[in-house]
Order: C-alpha cells, then structure tokens, then sequence
C-alpha cells in the first residue's frame, strides 16, 4: 500500500513534524549557502591570481621598454658592429630579473614566465603547441591585445595571462633580419638557422606569464569546508537545541495535559490540570481547567436531577402494606 507523503506527515509526532521540517530547511540552507560560499570563493581565488599575473605582466612590459627605450641604446653607441650585447635585448633582462626574483623570494618559484617565439634566437623560447595554439589567435584577431585562461602543466593547474609579441622597430631587423647583417658574436653564438626574417608589425610570438593556481583554489577549498563545517555544526546545533526546547516546554505539557484528560474522563474528577507557563499552553491548561469545572458542575447537577426523580417516584408508589395480613386471614 502506498502511503501518501502528507498522510505520513500527519501521523508524525509533533517533535518528529518539527524536526522534519528542520532538517528540510537545514538541506536546503545547506546547498544554498554552500552554492553562494562555493562561487564567492572561487570568484575570490580567480581575481587572487589574475591580480597576481596581471601585476607580473605590467612588471614585465616595463622591464621590457626600459631596456628597449634606455639600455640599449646606450649599449649601442659603446659598441662595434661585430659586437652582441645580451643585456640589450628586452626578453635577455626579463629572464634574468625573473630568475633573480625566483631566487631571493619563494612565492616567484613556482611562477613560470615566457617569450614564446615560432622562430626564436634563443631555441629556450620555442613556442610549444600551446603557445604557438595562442600566437595563431593573435595572428587572426589583430585587435586582440590579450588572452587569459588556465592550462596545466606538468600535472599541474596555472593561471596564465598571453599577450602578442611584434616586431615595431626596424633597428631590430639587425640580429632578426639576414644573417648577414647580425652581428658576428651573435652567429658564433646562435648560429644562422633561428631568429631570423622576422616580419615587422607582424605577431611574432606571445609574452606568457603563468600563475600556480593549484594551492589558490586548495586554499579556497579549506575556506569552503572549513565554513561549511561551521554552519554544519550551527545548523545541527539548532536543531538539537530546538528539540529540546519543544520536548521540554510544549510537548512534555501537553502530555501530562492529555494524562489528566484522560483521567477526568474515567470518572477521576481529583485529577488537576498543572499550568507551569504563561504561553498558549498555558492558555490550553486554564482552558481544559474550565472545561473540567464545567464538567464537575454538570456532573453535579445531573446525580441532584437523578436523586430527586428517584425520590418522586418512590413517592408516587401505592401503599399495599395492609393488604397482605388481611389476605393471611
């Protein structure tokens, strides 16, 4: 037999009703808070490392136009033709900056920064298929200055943030043009067979910085459970707390009210309604208290009605009480 959900809601006691309702509110708050707290979170540990990257960029292009802008041309007027400066060369200060700050600070190891080029100099900034996957959006969209995201690395989470590479200055065309025009000590260094050819006001490669994103968002995780857990325990607490509190005060009353009802309809008329609060069971316990006055009252007037009739009856019989001797005659 199938049993209707209301008809079972019914036949629940009413500490039972309560505490249903309770646990359907406590799920309910439950998913809801933790769907909200989930998504604050997230949106939390996203804007932290997003901050984090875009910082590292804008440090990064500045580092970049310094030395573009002042390291070398001053490097430039102080050496010969045949001469190759690294220090001149914007990607070349980056990664040394970069290493450095890795080396004095912890919190830069596990970031990872890249001139990604599809034909670079140095064969340490290759783009990979990622890169080289972002390069080409850049090629197709002129106006798209930036791409952000997240990759993995390594079995890794990072956060990265990729913005186009070009060549704008002719002056570059000298170490990226014909090998024949690069400076010797470049070739002896690179040789012939990469970075050169590079097309001006053309994307040439990406500038990458990556951002572990891995112990963000475990951090985020902690937060969450570790919040969870407290509105957990505050939300069972409640319940406990409130069970008790209608055991103690509604149910227990109404109990003894009923056991004395009980009795006061079994003839018990010593039977006394105990009123222990001022509430609406207070209210009930003064309620049955008249109704049981009233009951004692009617009770009374009804065997008054009943002893009085039988006493007009007996009035009412014949007296035979002589005719029986004469009969013995």
């Amino acid at each position: 037999m199938r049993i209707k959900p209301l008809s079972f809601f019914n036949n629940l006691k009413l500490a039972r009703k309560l505490t249903f309702l309770l646990l359907i509110i406590f799920m309910s708050g439950i998913i809801l808070s933790g769907l909200a707290l989930a998504n604050v979170l997230n949106y939390k540990a996203q804007y932290e490392i997003s901050s984090k990257a875009l910082l590292l960029s804008e440090t990064i292009n500045s580092i970049r136009k310094y030395t573009s802008t002042e390291i070398a041309p001053e490097l430039a007027v102080r050496s010969t033709s045949d001469e190759f400066l690294a220090q001149s060369i914007p990607s070349y200060s980056v990664r040394k900056i970069f290493a450095h700050l890795q080396e004095s600070d912890a919190r830069y190891k596990g970031i990872y920064y890249k001139s990604a080029m599809l034909n670079p100099t140095n064969i340490m900034n290759k783009a990979d298929g990622f890169e080289t996957t972002l390069v080409e959006q850049f090629r197709q969209n002129k106006n798209l200055k930036e791409l952000q995201g997240f990759r993995s690395v390594n079995n890794q989470n990072f956060f990265y943030i990729a913005r186009p590479l070009s060549l704008n200055e002719s002056s570059c065309l000298r170490c990226h043009g014909i090998p024949a025009n690069a400076p010797k000590k470049m070739i002896e260094l690179y040789g012939t067979t990469n970075g050169f050819n590079w097309p001006i006001k053309e994307v040439i490669g990406t500038q990458i910085v990556s951002v572990p994103a891995q112990q963000v968002f475990q951090n985020a995780r902690q937060s969450f459970l570790l919040v969870m857990g407290i509105v957990s325990m505050i939300f069972a607490l409640t319940i406990l707390v409130t069970n008790l509190w209608l055991k103690r005060f509604i149910v227990r009353p109404i109990n003894k009210i009923v056991q004395v009802a009980e009795a006061v309809s079994t003839g018990d008329m010593d039977a006394e309604f105990e009123k222990v609060s001022n509430d609406e069971v207070g209210s009930l316990v003064e309620a049955f208290t008249r109704m049981k006055m009233s009951l004692t009252m009617a009770m009374r007037k009804f065997e008054q009605y009943r002893v009085k009739s039988r006493k007009s009856d007996e009035s009412k019989k014949p007296q035979n009480n002589n005719i029986i001797p004469r009969l013995r005659e």
